[in-house]
């Protein structure tokens, strides 16, 4: 049995039910994303894009002069990264560009997109999954690194994952290097919970599609329409969760791998959590995982912050 297939048994072995949503991004996932990125609702991207405009050559600063390798951990279609990429090459700095991504489709078309701006930047893809092993995704050598988890990545982590997995990447870091991490910031709660529930209905389609891939690779018999997207928020604990909501008794079959699960009506399914933080919930987890803030960026509206940290 794969780790797909283990990791989607489990979940919905659990009680309550849970399906890691590192498995949104098949290639269909990948383009449904892409849509949601643009989505009026879906203010997260306009707000990074507005902070790395605006402090793109404070960044770049921030390496003084050095030559360094920027590694992107999740790095998706690259669409904010693009905005450092060319700023970085247009000022003659000495980098090469190391984007890690658990999709293989969505690096293909990062690197493709990018050659087409930078054709001779050094790119460096690795595909893989940088919390189970960020040793693997993270290109040793002696140059100095400034490592990019944009888009509020971390926010799909629950609070001890979070510090987890900061320690690990902070254990592959020499003192002296630099991470920039995206921080969705907590904000009024009919702002941040349409961002998950847009008119469109492009972020259902994006939950549902995991019940798609699992049909496809695992031999399921999901019906999509048996399942209701329901989208939470709580402001007190800043988790924004997405389920799905079995509308009846059912049992689905995964053929492949002769299992069969039962729902009963309305028994909710996990798929997604976005935890959002405020400035001293950063400043915790940046101490607990062995950094110190160098500069936190936020937009105007001081919806999202791109927070910049030294490891010790």
């Amino acid at each position: 049995m794969n780790t797909f297939a283990q990791d989607i048994l489990e979940g919905l072995r659990r009680n309550p039910k849970r399906l890691p949503s590192k498995y949104f991004y098949d290639e269909t996932g990948d383009r449904l994303f892409q849509q949601i990125m643009h989505l009026p609702e879906y203010y997260l991207t306009r707000c990074e894009t507005e902070i790395l405009e605006t402090h793109k050559d404070a960044l770049l600063q921030s390496m003084q002069g050095n030559a360094f390798d920027l590694i992107e951990l999740g790095a998706g279609d690259g669409l904010k990264t693009k905005i450092l990429l060319q700023h970085f090459w247009a000022q003659g700095a000495d980098f090469r560009y190391a984007p890690a991504d658990i999709s293989p489709h969505v690096l293909q078309l990062l690197e493709t997109g990018v050659r087409a701006l930078l054709p001779d930047l050094e790119i460096i893809s690795r595909q893989g999954d940088y919390f189970v092993n960020p040793a693997a995704v993270l290109p040793p050598g002696e140059r100095r690194k400034l490592v990019l988890f944009l888009g509020s990545n971390i926010g799909n982590y629950t609070q001890p994952g979070a510090s987890e997995l900061l320690r690990r990447i902070a254990a592959q870091l020499r003192p002296g290097d630099l991470l920039l991490i995206g921080f969705d910031l907590k904000k009024k709660p009919s702002v941040v919970l349409a961002a998950y529930n847009d008119a469109a209905g492009v972020t259902r389609d994006f939950n549902l599609n995991l019940l798609r891939r699992i049909n496809r690779e695992l031999g399921g018999n999901f019906d999509l329409n048996a399942f209701e997207h329901w989208p939470t928020y709580n402001p007190q604990t800043g988790d924004c969760k997405s389920y799905l909501l079995s509308r009846g008794a059912q049992t689905v079959e995964l053929k492949a791998i002769g299992e069969a699960i039962h729902f009963n009506e309305w028994d909710a399914v996990q798929t997604e959590l976005s935890r959002k933080y405020d400035l001293n919930d950063i400043e915790n987890v940046a101490t607990e995982a062995g950094f110190r803030i160098r500069e936190h960026y936020l937009d105007a509206r001081r919806y999202f912050a791109d927070s910049l940290w030294e490891r010790l």
